[in-house]
């Protein structure tokens, strides 16, 4: 299926939008995607969406929607239809259009292009476990395409449990015009037949998406490369309901040194991280501005007014700009040497010492401090990023535990945060519950794991109470110096067992 190139002339002012899933802490890409949709909408005089995709119905939590709200507009972005401002296209949650998607689906399913799959999970991993053996690709083998409508119809009406999947067209390929990467071809030997609707009647990512897109006039849309391999699927959907797809533009991802995804492993990631060590939100926009775009005569410092004005979309890089933790810092560094004294006197003032931060401090250290200027030295390791552990060395080390050992429980502690409901709140009350279970199901005794914990994300041996401490320190500050102390513990030598 060929898609031809589209043109501006005639349509009406373009609609853009950013989706997140409310699945974790706001993740620095969201914003760097939300930049270029809001210059675009700006530059444009069009209009910026900010949709909820929260078909991850697990997984979703009202606590991270909260969050995405105030991580982007922290760093100045701010839209004009959203779940927090309404519209004239809602709602903006795809858990409030579950209706929708049904409807769209049993459509695709009465034309033909889209079928009732009644295989078990059973059936289905044994299939994926057939197909590894003989190093096949993974993937559904299209088994319910063969039962006819009439059959599929009387399993479904007798109560049969089933999935509805997309018929991609045997044989054939799809191709699509992407404004930043030209025209791309996929066979459809490469792309399986996507569950749209689930067995439980709610949508996948893929059906919402589309449908939402089309509903809510969506004219262009701009998202990260790693959507790719999903765009002819969506384009074959826009053509089984003949619909007008968008214009497509897929931007480079941000990565690590060494060119991986870029992933909270190895860098901190969460907006709400850089928020709570002090960076200024005009540097962090600026910064990401600069990662996946380029200015006219290479300018590297600008204003988000200055970004919207010069924008032009196929300025947009499709390369995988490494996300320079040092960089940034460094513009952050210029940005609060340009600043007024009293300003910056104010930045401090709101940001690092604000009246529910030192409040917080203060219930935590006031049973452990005996003068008034002793509470700063006592609550130094609650400010910045990283520690220093070269004088607690001895007390890192436990009994019967390699430092390896201790550098791998705490990495698979810190990958196991973001898997258990209680933990991934960073609550006090729900990181003792998990870790006191984790402690149980990795048979490791509570005082070892909780020992690794005070010293890794303090530095210190004595802290007030540890899961108060961790809360109060923030899940990317604890995550950042737990994996610091990682590569601290993998330096030391064992110890002699004799």
């Amino acid at each position: 299926m060929a898609v031809s190139p589209t043109s501006d002339a005639g349509r009406p002012p373009p609609r853009v939008r950013v989706a997140p899933s409310p699945t974790g802490d706001p993740h620095v890409g969201t914003a760097y995607i939300a930049l270029f949709n809001y210059a675009f909408a700006r530059r444009h005089g069009g209009s910026f969406v900010l949709r909820i995709e929260d078909t991850d119905r697990e997984r979703s939590t009202q606590s991270s929607e909260r969050a995405i709200f105030e991580a982007l507009r922290w760093t100045g972005l701010t839209w004009d239809e959203g779940p927090d401002v309404g519209g004239d296209y809602g709602p903006y949650r795809q858990s409030e259009r579950a209706p929708l998607y049904r409807e769209h689906a049993q459509t695709l399913i009465d034309s033909g292009h889209a079928y009732r799959c009644f295989c078990t999970r059973e059936r289905l991993a044994q299939l994926r476990e057939q197909q590894k053996a003989e190093k096949k690709n993974l993937g559904y083998d299209r088994h319910c395409r063969a039962l006819t409508p009439a059959e599929a119809q009387t399993r479904a009406e007798a109560g049969e449990t089933h999935v509805v999947r997309l018929a991609v067209p045997l044989p054939g390929e799809t191709t699509f015009l992407d404004q930043l990467r030209g025209e791309i071809t996929f066979s459809h030997e490469q792309v399986d037949d996507q569950v749209l609707l689930k067995s439980d009647g709610n949508a996948t990512y893929h059906l919402a998406n589309v449908v939402d897109d089309h509903l809510m006039r969506i004219t262009h849309v701009i998202r990260g490369e790693d959507w790719l391999p999903s765009t002819p699927k969506h384009v074959l959907l826009y053509a089984a309901f003949g619909w007008e797809q968008p214009d497509w533009y897929h931007v480079g991802l941000l990565r690590n040194a060494d060119k991986s995804k870029l992933s909270k492993r190895k860098n901190p990631v969460s907006i709400n991280h850089y928020r709570a060590l002090g960076y200024l939100p005009s540097t962090f926009l600026n910064f990401l501005g600069t990662l996946g775009y380029s200015m006219p005569e290479d300018q590297e410092r600008f204003s988000l007014a200055q970004f919207v004005e010069s924008f032009d979309a196929k300025r947009m890089s499709t390369g995988g700009p490494v996300f320079d933790a040092a960089k940034l810092t460094a513009f952050n560094g210029d940005d609060i040497r340009a600043m007024t004294a009293e300003q910056l006197r104010d930045a401090i003032a709101k940001r690092v010492l604000s009246d529910e931060r030192i409040g917080a401090l203060l219930t935590l250290s006031r049973e452990r401090i005996e003068t008034l200027d002793a509470f700063i030295p006592y609550v130094s390791f609650f400010f910045g990023g990283t520690v220093d552990y070269s004088g607690v060395a001895k007390k890192l080390r436990i009994k019967r535990r390699t430092p390896v050992e201790s550098a791998k429980i705490l990495a698979t502690w810190s990958d196991a945060i973001e898997k258990d409901a209680e933990a991934r709140t960073f609550t006090a009350e729900g990181l003792e519950a998990f870790s006191r279970r984790f402690c149980e199901e990795h048979e490791w005794k509570a005082k070892e794991l909780f020992t690794l914990l005070r010293i890794g994300s303090t530095g210190r041996v004595a802290s007030p109470p540890l899961f108060d401490t961790l809360a109060a320190l923030g899940k990317d500050r604890v995550r950042l110096r737990l994996r610091d102390v990682g590569q601290f513990l993998k330096q030391l030598p064992a110890l002699d067992p004799a």
